[in-house]
């Protein structure tokens, strides 16, 4: 159990920063943003790029692929998203294509041949008794710093502030005086940043690979409908019962049968729970 217990809070922790940049979009933009998986790539790639092609240091490479997928997230915004974003099937329709436009822009750069990133570290580590690698270790602490980061600019700020009143009302905050399109643009970088973090810490425990971008986000969906549509603390308990399930599958029954904890979670609480944990309804 005590192995359950440290390694479901690693995986949690990098769930955790994948739902939590897709429930800012579903709150902030009442949208479901199917690019979010292809940010999570394009963060992996761009650390590959620039660390094992251009020879960029590592810490330095890799903060400047979050960047870089941050700055994509906000074009993604601004040409994609903005234009249709009172269609709800046009964006779900535009996100995808992007996504998918993304991955054979990669096997047409990249090859069909998998990528690997250095470790930030190569130590192994002794946590109550159980050994974990370095890497893991250190993806844990990132993500737990930008989960806090997250928490703190979101309720305790005023930019925070505003991002709450457009997700609570986009129309009232419009009329207060909120700039909701930079509010709305914000919003969909950091989540694209996210994303990126979490591909970038991720790759070196995994491989890179133009597909990578599918799983990541399914997981991430099932977190959020989990959670609850729209709401962090909702999402913050679904990572942790999604991490956990997960780790408690694989070490108890078989890892083959992981991934399939997510999709169970998205059809039970769908029948059970359609507003989620912590969540509630959304208008049309």
């Amino acid at each position: 159990m005590v192995d359950v217990l440290v390694l479901g809070a690693m995986q949690s922790a990098v769930y955790a920063l994948l739902a939590l940049g897709f429930t800012l979009i579903v709150g902030v933009g009442r949208l479901v943003n199917l690019a979010h998986g292809a940010f999570y790539a394009i963060g992996a790639y761009a650390a590959y790029t620039l660390v094992v092609v251009w020879k960029v240091p590592l810490l330095l490479g890799a903060a400047a692929a979050v960047l870089f997928t941050g700055v994509v997230g906000v074009g993604v915004e601004r040409i994609l998203i903005r234009p249709v974003r009172t269609s709800v099937m046009a964006v779900l329709i535009l996100t995808l294509v992007f996504a998918l436009l993304t991955e054979q822009l990669l096997y047409a750069a990249y090859g069909y041949t998998s990528r690997n990133i250095p470790a930030f570290t190569t130590a192994t580590l002794q946590l109550f008794g159980v050994s974990v690698p370095g890497q893991r270790v250190v993806t844990f602490g990132v993500a737990a710093i930008l989960v806090a980061a997250l928490w703190v600019y979101v309720y305790h700020t005023p930019a925070g502030t505003a991002i709450l009143a457009v997700a609570q009302d986009r129309e009232a905050a419009l009329y207060m005086g909120i700039d909701v399109d930079r509010v709305t643009r914000v919003t969909t970088g950091a989540s694209a940043a996210l994303a990126g973090a979490a591909g970038v810490l991720t790759s070196p425990l995994l491989v890179v690979s133009p597909h990578m971008w599918l799983l990541p986000l399914v997981k991430s969906f099932a977190i959020v409908i989990l959670g609850g549509l729209g709401s962090i603390p909702g999402s913050l308990l679904a990572s942790l019962v999604v991490g956990y399930a997960e780790t408690a599958v694989s070490y108890f029954l078989t890892s083959a049968l992981a991934d399939l904890v997510p999709l169970l979670l998205i059809l039970g609480m769908l029948l059970v729970r359609p507003t989620g944990l912590l969540g509630r309804h959304l208008e049309a």
